[in-house]
């Protein structure tokens, strides 16, 4: 069976615990008074029904009839008590009784064999005070819990607000921007385990930047160092004699000849190096026209015009990445639509792989189990980076449902779809966006 999985919040699980402790802590204090309390006050009217037996005793032996209520050989004596004088010693008892007031008794042997007892009910002003002193043992109780509820909610609620804080910077560090660092986004006077974590997630991140940059600039230089090489060899394929084996040497030079200059524009959108040149164009009609030069069978629609500030040859790079994509793993129709600052790109073909919906394109990765033939999986990817020099936003998407690819390609319904968000506000020549001044 399933385990059930209760989330709570750090603040609450703090505040349960110091509200648990403070209750047992007042509980445990609060029976240690009560009781000591209770005994005190027994012993104080034990030792004071003594005094006024001992006093009666006196008055007896002078008059030999009982005083101050005094009896002599009381029926209703307790038992222990009997006991006690049976061994010729005075003594004190306290009877507990089912209404709650306990009787005090006192009893003392005579010469004669005959007992002396007295025994009264325990004060009022005792008991009246006894009640007063657990009420406020039982008000002190609840306001200790309530009180360390509310020191918890404070505690926690400050430890929780600096995880969230490092939640979502390590969050945003995920999705790409490692310029940021969870130290800072922690901040606060008062350090904790909180920020041991937020340095080690910083750390991590360096690491990784290095990593990464690494690994880039090894990718760029070695793509750099083949560019030389594959030129001179697409050169003497040309000076190749025709013939069958000639087409295969030139077609597989020129293939590495584009997989040299892919890796090449690849690593200059890692390096965030790269700057769009904008201008204002009509999007749709560029898109037609595009289009029209790319795939000519390709059916374009624009629903809305709209007038964007971005980049033409970068517009273009994608859309003929999208489309390329579309014509070696999609079937046709291929339909480009444009709606205001929306691009959409739709073939009708099996649709994306899961893997690329789930984790955005891969480089090298094309979802073909043949990869003779397929491209070597890098156009998806620099669309992507080309989308993000522009500030545009690229999304895949499947038109029919997961796992029901054969049946929408039956209906004609399926198909992998591409969408282009154009931003509002185009990027600045330095790669950032301007701030808008409010009226």
């Amino acid at each position: 069976m399933r385990r059930l999985a209760l989330r709570t919040g750090v603040r609450w699980k703090i505040s349960i615990a110091i509200a648990a402790v403070g209750a047992l802590v007042a509980v445990a204090l609060s029976l240690v008074v009560h009781n000591s309390a209770r005994v005190s006050m027994l012993d104080n009217a034990r030792e004071v029904q003594l005094e006024r037996l001992l006093f009666a005793e006196r008055m007896y032996d002078s008059t030999k009839e009982p005083k101050f209520g005094t009896k002599v050989d009381d029926p209703a004596l307790p038992h222990d008590l009997r006991a006690k004088m049976k061994q010729g010693r005075r003594a004190t008892y306290v009877q507990e009784n089912a209404h709650g007031v306990p009787d005090v008794w006192a009893a003392v042997p005579m010469g004669n064999g005959a007992v002396l007892s007295l025994h009264n009910k325990f004060a009022d002003r005792s008991a009246t005070i006894m009640k007063d002193l657990d009420r406020s043992l039982i008000i002190g109780s609840v306001s200790v819990v309530f009180g360390g509820c509310a020191l918890g909610v404070l505690i926690g609620g400050q430890l929780s607000r600096r995880l969230r804080r490092a939640a979502g910077a390590a969050a945003r560090v995920a999705q790409g921007n490692t310029d940021v660092r969870v130290g800072d986004a922690v901040g606060g006077v008062v350090r904790d385990e909180t920020d041991d974590l937020a340095r080690a997630v910083d750390a991590l991140t360096d690491a990784l930047n290095e990593r990464i940059e690494a690994e880039r600039r090894v990718t760029a230089d070695i793509a750099h160092e083949l560019r030389t090489p594959v030129t001179g060899l697409l050169t003497a394929a040309e000076l190749l004699p025709p013939g069958r084996p000639s087409e295969l040497v030139r077609d597989r030079a020129q293939a590495l000849r584009t997989l040299v200059e892919d890796v090449l524009e690849v690593a200059r959108l890692d390096s965030a190096s790269e700057r769009a040149e904008l201008q204002e164009i009509a999007l749709g009609e560029f898109v037609q026209r595009r289009v029209a030069l790319l795939d000519p069978a390709t059916e374009v629609k624009v629903v809305h015009e709209s007038w964007v500030n971005t980049d033409p040859r970068r517009l273009e790079r994608i859309l003929g990445n999208l489309l390329a994509n579309a014509a070696k793993h999609g079937r046709t129709p291929v339909e480009v639509t444009v709606e205001g600052r929306v691009v959409r790109v739709r073939d009708h073909g099996p649709g994306f792989p899961e893997a690329l919906l789930r984790e955005g394109p891969s480089r090298f990765r094309t979802g073909a189990t043949d990869r003779a033939g397929h491209g070597h999986g890098l156009g998806l990817t620099i669309a992507a980076g080309q989308a993000r020099v522009l500030g545009a936003r690229l999304t895949f998407r499947n038109a029919g449902p997961v796992g029901m690819a054969e049946r929408a390609e039956a209906r004609g319904a399926g198909g992998a779809i591409a969408v282009l968000w154009l931003p509002e506000h185009a990027p600045t020549t330095t790669g950032s966006f301007p701030i808008l001044k409010m009226p």
